[in-house]
């Protein structure tokens, strides 16, 4: 991978960016989103100029300016995988994602670049706002698809198992550090009923990851949720690769639903049962009662998730705590509602 690349947004110059998109930037401005846009990176548009004005506008990502979470994307190796979804593997998954004008990585100082086509004509999903039922299932249409796509992960050279002991040994060692944060701060979220198993996840992380990567194992994005997808027209767009990686189908499908779904729209329709008829529509045969079990060992393992982000990510501002609330209030419901912490309970 190319390191001569500008690491930092005030390193971009008109130079730079004629070169990378290949038509002359007379000039550009960066336009910062406002609070709570990008956890793990900083995320930002530029407006430029060109002679026939296309683009006019794109999303450049960096490294975060968070050390604590430029830290835990480091620490899964978060900023590479994104350049290499866009340089590797984008093109034969059937999934739409934004057009990557530029994508690079360097793995001495770990900076990374990527500058992506600007969704200005999609709605972004809101995780704290929630969805409809049409919206969910539109997302579920495009997972069946995306995973059938990469079943079985033939072809997909390079791609770590999410069961690997990286995930293993950081999602052991990050659960209990965030686990006592997310119960001083969002404890009312929690029932007392079931405080003591989920301070008890960490010794069940690495069984529950076994279990999801056993086969059948598919290409997965590994961070579904509502902030990382745009709609329009009945059809949605998915951004943020920086976790893919090789597990369970029902992985972004648990983390999708049980972290992002209102509890209201879950209760509407068997989304389980839905996914599994799109996901063999595609071609793919699969048990449904196997697809069921695996969807609840995914959502209890995603608990970690929760516990993680809400607990020891520096989410900054107002609207990052509300989102750390709605993930915790999500996630206990959801597993409530399907008796999952009935697999770690004696």
């Amino acid at each position: 991978m190319t390191t001569d690349f500008p690491q930092h947004p005030d390193h971009l110059t008109n130079e730079w960016l004629t070169e990378v998109l290949g038509t002359p930037v007379s000039n550009f401005n960066i336009a910062f989103f406002s609070e709570g846009t990008g956890v793990m990176s900083w995320v930002m548009r530029l407006n430029i100029e060109t002679p026939d004005g296309e683009p006019n506008s794109l999303i450049a990502k960096f490294p975060s300016p968070s050390e604590v979470n430029r830290d835990g994307a480091n620490l899964y190796d978060m900023y590479e995988k994104e350049v290499k979804f866009y340089e590797r593997y984008a093109r034969d998954l059937a999934v739409e994602a934004p057009h990557c004008y530029f994508s690079a990585f360097d793995p001495e100082t770990k900076g990374f670049v990527v500058l992506l086509e600007d969704l200005v004509e999609w709605e972004i999903g809101d995780q704290i706002k929630g969805c409809n039922l049409e919206e969910a299932k539109a997302v579920i249409r495009a997972l069946a698809r995306f995973h059938a796509s990469g079943w079985q992960a033939e072809g997909f050279q390079g791609l770590p198992s999410h069961g690997g002991q990286q995930q293993i040994d950081g999602m052991t060692a990050t659960y209990p550090i965030g686990w006592p944060v997310v119960l001083e701060q969002f404890g009312e979220e929690i029932p007392e009923s079931i405080r003591l198993a989920a301070a008890q996840i960490p010794a069940h992380i690495a069984d529950l990851l076994a279990t999801m990567c056993q086969p059948p194992v598919c290409v997965t994005h590994a961070d579904m949720r509502l902030d990382n997808i745009f709609f329009k027209d009945g059809g949605v767009t998915i951004v943020d690769w920086q976790s893919i990686c090789t597990s369970a189908p029902e992985q972004d499908l648990a983390y999708f639903l049980t972290q992002s779904v209102p509890e209201a729209v879950r209760g509407q329709e068997d989304l389980v049962a839905f996914y599994h008829t799109e996901l063999t529509q595609q071609g793919i045969d699969y048990d449904l009662e196997h697809c069921r079990q695996r969807y609840v060992v995914c959502a209890l393992y995603l608990i970690c998730y929760a516990v993680v982000i809400a607990g020891t990510l520096d989410l900054g501002n107002e609207r990052g705590r509300k989102l750390g609330e709605t993930i915790v209030k999500n996630t206990f419901r959801a597993l409530l509602e399907i008796d999952a912490f009935s697999l770690i309970q004696s």
